[in-house]
């Protein structure tokens, strides 16, 4: 049974955050340059909350104004699920299901080490049941 640290372990990408007093736009253009989804939220480099591409949607009017004065602690989730490197991909994945969420922080004492997406999850799943990995095109 594969592991959170197994996928960990796999890739390369560094864990993104923002300050939670940062703007929205910043926040917005950060995930652009990082091509993510989502950003961890963070003070001194505890996690505090997490900001997605959806929580924007749907918590600012999609004006170019709104996202550079609203800051990213007003519609960030606070109450982030989160989990550890000895969880299991199968208790991820039902995380994601019950918590409608994409994104699921790893965390170590209260501070983010990585950042697991449902695509992890999803590619992990196909690997172990089929043996390949797929490629990006």
């Amino acid at each position: 049974m594969r592991h959170v640290a197994d996928i960990l372990d796999e890739k390369s990408e560094e864990v993104v955050w923002i300050g939670p007093l940062e703007s929205v736009f910043d926040a917005l253009k950060l995930m652009n340059e990082k091509n993510v989804g989502s950003v961890l939220v963070q003070i001194d480099d505890y996690l505090v909350g997490i900001l997605s591409e959806r929580d924007y949607i749907r918590n600012v009017i999609l004006d170019i104004h709104a996202g550079k004065k609203t800051k990213v602690s007003e519609i960030m989730t606070r109450d982030v699920v989160t989990v550890t490197r000895e969880d299991t991909v199968v208790h991820c994945i039902a995380l994601t299901k019950k918590h409608h969420t994409r994104h699921l922080p790893v965390v170590e004492e209260g501070k983010a080490i990585g950042m697991i997406s449902l695509r992890d999850l999803f590619l992990d799943v196909i690997h172990e049941k089929i043996g390949v990995v797929a490629e990006d095109e």
